[in-house]
């Protein structure tokens, strides 16, 4: 669990980060479960952004994602979505206490 601290932290380092996964009409499935993780992985912070076309209610969609992809919801602002999750192999970020 993120405190506020680190959260502020998180949304000022994703704030240049351009979205780079869309969530659309057919909504969360398993290959974009897939593909998030790998992302994660990798940058360890990640925008997503959720379509016009997409009917979900965007608090429900963002909380399911980062359960699935075992991340914490950094932030929900607009049509968009952040995500954190630490990775193992390219730690990148360090948090603040």
């Amino acid at each position: 669990m993120l405190t506020g601290k680190q959260k502020r932290y998180l949304r000022a380092k994703a704030h240049h980060i351009d979205p780079i996964f869309q969530v659309g009409k057919g909504g969360i499935n398993d290959n974009l479960i897939d593909q998030l993780n790998d992302a994660l992985e990798k940058r360890e912070l990640i925008k997503v952004s959720v379509l016009q076309n997409n009917m979900d209610e965007k608090d429900r969609l963002a909380e399911d994602m980062a359960r699935r992809v075992y991340g914490e919801l950094v932030q929900i602002i607009g049509s968009t979505i952040i995500l954190y999750k630490p990775s193992k192999n390219h730690k990148k970020i360090e948090l603040p206490r």
